[in-house]
């Protein structure tokens, strides 16, 4: 993560259902935060939900079955968040859901967005697939037509080599050394300033506190 006070670094993970609901609070925080003469820029950092996940993925009806206990738990759960969602303006369709991927791949292609300044159209074009659509993101074919579909160049050959992979894996473990255990998490000058999709009131009121104590640190 990076020193610059202007710059919020989110850990999140593709597959993170509070990860886009936490996007769309921090795109109603971040005109409020412009109008009160604070600019930011916004960058997305790697986390693994499930590290242990095969390269292939798994079923998701058994995977969610595994660890939240019973059909009924799951569509509670599924229903309270396609609730919060819709409150914010997005169509969750988790039904459309089959497999639960892993998402080293997908990491990848949100760092090849970073290089090309494509990160937040690559990223909103992920989670929409994801939550939305039901595509699967362990899919290196589909990650390379989202990213094209987002403006992103060259993850289709990127995909097919190891460009990233260290960069992604990295980015993982130094969350986890960095004690973040739940995602999304954000950041400013090194420091966690708060995990959890937040109201966008009070990621204003926390990433200005932040800014004005960093700035008198910097003084």
């Amino acid at each position: 993560m990076d020193r610059d006070i202007t710059r919020i670094d989110i850990i999140s993970d593709v597959i993170c259902p509070w990860c886009y609901i936490g996007k769309r609070q921090l795109e109603l925080a971040l005109p409020e935060l412009a109008a009160g003469g604070l600019h930011f820029s916004v960058h997305w950092n790697p986390f693994q939900l499930n590290p242990d996940m095969p390269a292939e993925g798994r079923d998701r009806m058994a995977y969610r079955m595994a660890k939240f206990g019973s059909a009924e738990r799951c569509a509670e759960i599924d229903a309270n968040i396609t609730g919060v969602a819709a409150n914010l303006g997005l169509e969750f369709h988790l039904e459309r859901q089959s497999r639960t991927p892993n998402t080293v791949a997908a990491h990848r292609v949100i760092w090849l967005a970073g290089q090309h300044g494509v990160q937040d159209a690559v990223v909103e074009a992920l989670f929409n697939g994801f939550f939305c659509q039901g595509r699967d993101l362990g899919d290196l074919a589909i990650l390379a037509d989202i990213a094209d579909s987002a403006g992103l160049p060259g993850a289709q050959a990127m995909l097919a080599g190891d460009d990233g992979l260290e960069y992604v894996l990295s980015g993982d473990a130094m969350a986890r050394r960095a004690g973040i255990s739940g995602v999304p998490s954000f950041a400013m000058a090194g420091h966690v300033l708060f995990s959890g999709a937040q109201p966008a009131a009070q990621m204003v009121a926390s990433f200005r506190h932040a800014h004005d104590v960093l700035s008198r640190r910097a003084a």
